[in-house]
């Protein structure tokens, strides 16, 4: 049996090219399974509903590596499970190395060592550009902290008349949703620099 998945990261991007690569290589509408959220990671309810159906002697298709997700240490996983536990194949339309089906009848060198080899190789690499990423924004990090410039968010500060605001938040003359957009602040936030305003003021009343 042959099956199609097809995954788009939001509900707002068009499957139509998914569909019309899966349909081209003869996979019913029936069979293809469909899932609009992200890749990061597989708990998603027709991949499941896919792998229950799986068995050995399916195909799988997939237009790119991609479409199963951005995680290769799970692809790896779920490769190694779809292809050596349930015995099914997988065809990765725009990476024809990536086709685990025999090859020409030499079970020497069957498309399945292949394919497997070209994974591992593909997750090498996306490891590595990922390790490269992070050294490369820890170096800017340590670059701009040299230069003396401040990383991450601006720290908000309370505003000048805030001495007025809390006194009328405490009168009841303003709420705390009106105190919040007054101060420019998120709940959380707020409070935490509230603690420390009723801290120091109590510190210069002594």
């Amino acid at each position: 049996m042959e099956y199609g998945y097809i995954r788009v990261s939001s509900k707002d991007q068009n499957q139509a090219r998914q569909l019309a690569a899966l349909s081209a290589c003869g996979v019913r509408a029936d069979n293809m399974y469909e899932d609009k959220q992200s890749g990061k990671d597989f708990q998603r309810p027709a991949y499941t509903r896919l792998l229950r159906r799986l068995k050995q002697g399916d195909v799988l298709y997939v237009l790119s590596i991609d479409r199963l997700g951005r995680n290769y240490d799970e692809i790896l996983e779920q490769w190694r499970m779809i292809t050596k536990q349930k015995g099914a194949d997988i065809v990765v339309l725009d990476f024809p190395l990536l086709d685990t089906r025999t090859k020409s009848g030499n079970e020497d060198l069957t498309g399945r060592f292949v394919a497997d080899m070209v994974l591992q190789i593909l997750a090498y690499v996306a490891q590595k550009e990922r390790e490269n990423i992070r050294q490369r924004q820890a170096e800017g990090i340590a670059a701009a902290k040299a230069r003396g410039q401040r990383w991450g968010r601006k720290e908000k500060h309370l505003p000048p008349d805030f001495p007025h605001l809390y006194a009328a938040w405490r009168k009841g003359e303003l709420n705390e949703k009106m105190l919040l957009e007054r101060c420019a602040m998120k709940r959380s936030t707020f409070y935490k620099h509230l603690s420390k305003y009723r801290e120091m003021t109590m510190e210069k009343n002594g």
